[in-house]
C-alpha cells in the first residue's frame, strides 16, 4: 500500500483491510484544538485513540513586530507562511486592524504543505508557490525566482522554530523580516487517560507531527518513569511525520520506527497502515 497520496484524499482500502489499525491503541500528541481531525481519521481505520496535547498555541508576547510589518506590507515582495497557525494569527491581526485581503494584492505568497495552502484558500487567497515536498527545506531548494534584493515577510512561531529557512534565504541575497505571530508552549500537565496508558504501557503507537511535540512530550513524560524514557517506551512504535521530527525522536526518545513518506497527517496515517499491515 503506497504512502504517496494527495494529502486531502483517503487511501482506498481493500475489503479485507477496511479497518487496518483495529486493535491498535495510538497516542496522538498534537496541539490543543488541532488533534481531532487526525484522531478521527485514525479511528475511521480502526484505531483506539488517546489524545495527549503537547502544545498550546497562544498569541505572541508582543504584537509590535507583526503590527509594524503589517503597516509596511507594500514594502514586501513575498509573504511566507509555513503553518496553519501562522495563517490564523496573521490574518486575525489583519482583521483586528480592519485590513482586508486587498492589502496583499501585490505580494506573492508561498506556503509549505497542502493543509496550509487549503487554510489560505479558505481566506479566498491562492498561494503563488507550494514546494513539492511539504517541508521548509524544499521551499528553499525550489523557490521559483531569484532572491537577491527580495524583501520577505516571515510570520512565525515566537521561539523554538528552525532557523534554516531564514539563514538560507539570507545567504541567497534576500532580506527576511521575521515577526512573532504566535507562541507554542508546553502544557503543564498530562491528561489522566494518557498518563495511565503510558504508565501501564498499554499503547501500541505514539505519533509525533512536529519537533516541538517531541520536545514537549519528553519534558512532560520524563518525570513519569523511574527508568529512562527510551527504556520505558520499549515495545511502543514511535511514528514521525518527517525527517526533522524523526531527528528529535532519535535524540530524545532513542529511536524512530515509522516515518511518513509524505510529510502530512494523511501521509502519517498511511505509514501506520503500512506498518500494521506490511504484506498488504
Amino acid at each position: 500500500m503506497s504512502n504517496n497520496l494527495p494529502p486531502s484524499l483517503h487511501a482506498p482500502l481493500s475489503p479485507s483491510s477496511s479497518l487496518p489499525l483495529v486493535g491498535k491503541t495510538i497516542l496522538v500528541t498534537r496541539s490543543v484544538g488541532q488533534s481531532s481531525q487526525f484522531s478521527d481519521r485514525l479511528t475511521e481505520v480502526g484505531a483506539t485513540v488517546i489524545e495527549m496535547p503537547t502544545l498550546e498555541i497562544v498569541p505572541p508576547s508582543s504584537w509590535s513586530g507583526l503590527d509594524n510589518a503589517i503597516a509596511h506590507l507594500s514594502d514586501f515582495h513575498w509573504l511566507i507562511l509555513t503553518s496553519t497557525n501562522a495563517i490564523d494569527y496573521f490574518f486575525e491581526r489583519l482583521n483586528t486592524q480592519n485590513i482586508d485581503n486587498r492589502a496583499l494584492a501585490k505580494i506573492k505568497i508561498a506556503v509549505v504543505g497542502e493543509k496550509t495552502a487549503q487554510r489560505l484558500k479558505e481566506r479566498s487567497l491562492e498561494p503563488d508557490f507550494i514546494p513539492p515536498n511539504f517541508i521548509a527545506d524544499s521551499l528553499i531548494a525550489n523557490f521559483p525566482e531569484e532572491l537577491t534584493g527580495k524583501k520577505i515577510l516571515f510570520p512565525r512561531v515566537e521561539s523554538g522554530g528552525r532557523e534554516v529557512l531564514v539563514k538560507e534565504f539570507t545567504a541567497k541575497g534576500a532580506e527576511v523580516i521575521e515577526v512573532a505571530a504566535y507562541q507554542s508552549c508546553c502544557p503543564n500537565s498530562i491528561p489522566p487517560a494518557a498518563e495511565l496508558a503510558l504508565q501501564k504501557k498499554s499503547l501500541d503507537i505514539i505519533t509525533f507531527a512536529s519537533s516541538k511535540t517531541v520536545q514537549c512530550f519528553h519534558k512532560l513524560t520524563t518525570k513519569l518513569f523511574s527508568e529512562s524514557l527510551a527504556s520505558s517506551l520499549e515495545g511502543i512504535c514511535i511514528a514521525s511525520i518527517g525527517p526533522q521530527t524523526s531527528k528529535d525522536c532519535r535524540s530524545l526518545l532513542g529511536r524512530v520506527d515509522v516515518e511518513a513518506e509524505e510529510h502530512t497527517l494523511e501521509g502519517l496515517t498511511q505509514a501506520l497502515i503500512k506498518w500494521a499491515m506490511p504484506n498488504e
